[in-house]
């Protein structure tokens, strides 16, 4: 596949994606925080064409949009964006990028689920260490029953793995969905997923 065919694949699946509004997970944690906080930074890692990015800099937040997908962050470019709104593209996977220490929000919309292992959860301890008290994460994961589990190069939890990883932060949301639904792509597939909010204490 050439580069260009590759681009023009990911456009027409973000095209599927326009229309659809921000993620529950990232409005539960935006509206948690009320007022955005001084300085407040949200890092969206997977970005995708900016669906909660959006909502994010809407609120008044600046983001750090990650995505591994170039096409993703031309798509996030070419949106019309809030007037004032500071936004810097990163052309990454998510488990590359640093965490600043003190970053006030990190966002992860069907994401992390797509690292390997021991890259989640190193992925996953930085963005503990950096989040400060009241600092959140907001995100989904995957559970061992959806139909991807066993694919390589991905990241499958069971609940008690899920919320052992979550220790000694405030569930703000935790909520398993098990269903079955189709893809953007529209294939079929059977979703397990954790919707999460945290906070750090």
């Amino acid at each position: 596949m050439t580069e260009s065919d590759r681009s023009a694949g990911w456009a027409a699946y973000y095209q599927q994606l326009r229309d659809r509004p921000p993620r529950k997970t990232v409005l539960a944690a935006l509206d948690a925080f009320g007022d955005p906080p001084p300085d407040a930074l949200v890092i969206d890692l997977g970005c995708g064409d900016g669906r909660d990015v959006i909502e994010e800099l809407r609120r008044g937040w600046r983001v750090v949009a990650v995505d591994a997908e170039p096409e993703a962050l031309r798509q996030l470019q070419a949106r019309p964006l809030p007037d004032g709104c500071d936004v810097t593209p990163v052309n990454a996977r998510l488990e590359e990028v640093p965490i600043p220490l003190g970053v006030h929000l990190v966002n992860s919309s069907f994401a992390m689920p797509l690292c390997a292992p021991e890259a989640f959860r190193q992925t996953w301890e930085r963005i503990r260490e950096a989040l400060p008290s009241g600092g959140r994460f907001s995100g989904q994961w995957y559970g061992p029953r959806d139909s991807w589990a066993g694919r390589p190069g991905m990241t499958f939890l069971s609940r008690d793995e899920a919320l052992g990883l979550l220790q000694g932060l405030d569930l703000e949301l935790f909520e398993e969905e098990e269903a079955d639904g189709v893809t953007p792509r529209g294939n079929a597939k059977h979703w397990h997923i954790f919707h999460i909010v945290a906070r750090k204490p």
